[in-house]
């Protein structure tokens, strides 16, 4: 997914900003004042007026304190009194997901338009390939009645000088299980039955008008409080800052945590649980079996693939055995799961162990407001009883290779990976349940695996590098 639009640019700058005041002190002062800073009125605007900038950065504010823009029940309530709720508040917002109503450009649902680039050219054959006399001429100019229209797109296929575009609603367009489409009054909607949490549409929308609420204030809240606070992270962490891991973690520690996990750690016990049920399952004569780690994954099996829903392991994820361990050793702390994408959001708020998510894109602008560079050597002592290969599940096959190794021979494993949950994997996961092509598959909601998830801040290629390679070695603070 991409990591440098302007959109992610003003949301990390957004974010800097907050925790900034936040580390000092001053938030609730100054958070009013946020959307003039950083649009004042002698600046170009992005969209109609730079009025217009500032109450989408008011929205975005919310967001970053925890709500959504349905939390707003009075226009003229101050992000100052929002600050003083997010502070009293007990328990967070189930779903994550917010659509601003007004920075939604509420596109028009019109798939097929014929440009100037038409010639009026004798053969016609836009309007002889249409079934539903959708295509008319006017001046010499071909025009599509878009009452009639049903956006097969026969006429932009046939159209000699390509001269009919087709045109996507981004949003819905990203979305593999049409999860968000619009309202009555035209604006985007996300369905929470049928959402996977892919992140795909905040990803996608080039308005930046689907906002995620984070729990930034809560894990602050936490930090400064005399409760232990303990961050358990992601496997995808090793690629995010070009440094070796153990910097990172160290720099993770200076942010106030009082301990730094990683979640291969339970990534070992995913493993072990995943090889067993596998290795019973061909025993008993099942068709196959599904890796069950990507939440998106499994929410898509269960809203949307009952075909597949009982092949999916029963293996609980990485995160959840990780925080399992913790909170054991731990009863009182307060754990904060950092994360590279939504779905882990939404995994982390059923899971009982995992208290908040505090996502990549979030953790690099902390470590900016802090001051703390990853990059720095750090004296972080990584967890050695950690099995290396632990360490790669955070790209494409690395869970595969992970069970591949602890099945060993007690059983044959004929692989299959499904790098990226899209339309068309979505109707090849259909037919594996007629037939499979191999008896194990690995599915990524993301393409590379969580290395690209919607929260990550480096380029995925790099990172899945890194990642790739920390999972061949035991991890030695003088060498890796």
């Amino acid at each position: 997914m991409a990591v440098t639009t302007n959109t992610m640019m003003l949301r990390r700058e957004l974010l800097t900003r907050m925790i900034k005041h936040l580390k000092e002190g001053t938030l609730k002062e100054n958070i009013d004042r946020i959307p003039y800073i950083m649009r004042p009125r002698d600046m170009d605007p992005l969209r109609c007026c730079v009025y217009k900038d500032r109450a989408m950065i008011k929205y975005r504010a919310m967001g970053v304190m925890g709500f959504g823009t349905d939390d707003e029940k009075d226009e003229m309530t101050s992000l100052s009194e929002y600050y003083d709720r997010a502070l009293d508040r007990k328990k967070i917002e189930k779903e994550p997901l917010s659509v601003m109503d007004a920075a939604c450009s509420a596109c028009v649902k019109v798939n097929y338009v014929v440009t100037n680039m038409c010639r009026g050219c004798v053969a016609r054959p836009c309007a002889g390939s249409c079934n539903k006399d959708a295509i008319s001429f006017y001046n010499g100019q071909a025009h599509i009645d878009h009452q009639k229209c049903v956006n097969c797109g026969l006429c932009q296929k046939n159209c000699p000088f390509h001269a009919i575009i087709y045109v996507p609603i981004p949003c819905e367009e990203a979305c593999p299980v049409g999860a968000i489409s619009k309202n009555e009054d035209g604006k985007e909607h996300i369905d929470p039955e049928k959402c996977i949490y892919c992140g795909r549409c905040i990803s996608a929308c080039p308005f930046g008008a689907v906002i995620e609420r984070s729990h930034i204030i809560d894990i602050f809240k936490s930090i400064n409080s005399p409760k232990k606070t303990i961050a358990i992270v992601a496997p995808a962490i090793a690629g995010q800052f070009k440094t070796p891991l153990h910097n990172i973690l160290g720099a993770i520690k200076k942010l106030g945590f009082d301990e730094v996990v990683e979640v291969a750690k339970g990534a070992d016990v995913t493993t072990k649980n995943e090889a067993e049920e596998f290795i019973t399952k061909m025993e008993a004569g099942e068709k196959f079996m599904t890796t069950s780690c990507c939440p998106s994954y499994y929410m898509l099996a269960a809203r949307h693939l009952p075909e597949v829903k009982p092949y999916v392991s029963h293996t609980r994820s990485p995160m959840y055995y990780t925080a399992e361990i913790v909170r054991q050793q731990n009863p009182d702390a307060t754990i904060v799961f950092v994360a590279p994408c939504l779905a882990k959001r939404f995994e982390a708020y059923s899971d009982p162990y995992v208290d908040y998510t505090l996502s990549f894109e979030e953790l690099g602008t902390m470590l900016i407001a802090y001051n703390v560079n990853a990059s720095e050597q750090s004296e972080y002592a990584v967890d050695k009883t950690i099995d290396p290969i632990s360490r790669g599940y955070a790209a494409s096959s690395g869970v595969m290779n992970a069970v591949a190794v602890a099945v060993g021979d007690k059983a044959e494993i004929i692989p299959v990976v499904i790098d990226g949950i899209n339309k068309d994997t979505i109707k090849e996961l259909r037919k594996f349940a007629k037939a499979c092509p191999g008896n194990m598959v690995e599915v990524m909601a993301c393409e590379g695996g969580c290395v690209n998830g919607c929260n990550v801040v480096a380029n995925p290629k790099v990172a899945t590098r890194q990642v790739q390679e920390l999972a061949k070695h035991k991890y030695d603070n003088n060498i890796i």
